[in-house]
């Protein structure tokens, strides 16, 4: 059976795939400084999802890489990272943007944002997110210094970097094009750009 064909994240939009246990979600920088929030649900019960919050502490770093296990709020894996052809600079501390925090920014009207852009990506496939978890941040650059302070740094991945996160359980994985255009989050240019994914087995 040939691969499925590459699906278009627009800029600042939301998508969604279903995936089975054992199939994965391939993900691919297109133009390089792309943030991409991710969240994974599992099917079976979209109020157990992928939570940063206890992956961190199960994998022992806050930057989780090839290899490493992503788990749920119930302290299961639900996604393993399998491949990462960029430096691996990922962020799982900064939670999704939403107009509250454009609303902090400055921003006097609305802004796309990761949330909206979470709950559209899931309507499109019929499905409704109980809550807005903290998104695993593909390619956000999250500088952690040694007292704690954190900055908004550069992403770090190059055009064409891809990600491969491989399903433990049927799931759900979500995806934002993050629409940040304030703050360097998308690269000097402040422009957010598409990205592509496909679901493989």
């Amino acid at each position: 059976m040939p691969d499925n064909p590459f699906q278009t994240l627009p800029a600042r939009r939301g998508r969604a795939a279903r995936l089975h246990a054992g199939q994965a979600i391939e993900i691919v920088n297109t133009h390089g400084q792309q943030v991409v929030d991710t969240w994974c649900f599992s099917a079976e019960d979209h109020s157990e999802f992928m939570s940063m919050e206890h992956t961190r502490p199960t994998i022992g770093t806050i930057f989780p890489t090839k290899g490493h296990k992503l788990y749920t709020n119930r302290r299961r894996p639900i996604l393993i990272f399998e491949e990462d052809t960029s430096p691996g600079v990922h962020d799982t501390v900064i939670a999704a943007c939403d107009l509250d925090r454009y609303r902090q920014l400055g921003c006097k009207s609305y802004h796309d944002n990761c949330t909206d852009n979470l709950h559209a990506g899931l309507s499109q496939i019929g499905l409704r997110a109980p809550e807005v978890p903290s998104p695993l941040n593909l390619w956000m650059n999250i500088p952690v210094a040694a007292d704690g302070r954190t900055a908004w740094g550069e992403p770090l991945s190059k055009p064409g970097d891809r990600v491969v996160l491989r399903a433990v359980l049927d799931c759900i994985v979500a995806m934002s094009a993050c629409p940040q255009d304030i703050l360097p989050i998308n690269g000097a240019a402040l422009q957010p750009t598409e990205a592509h994914f496909r679901v493989i087995d």
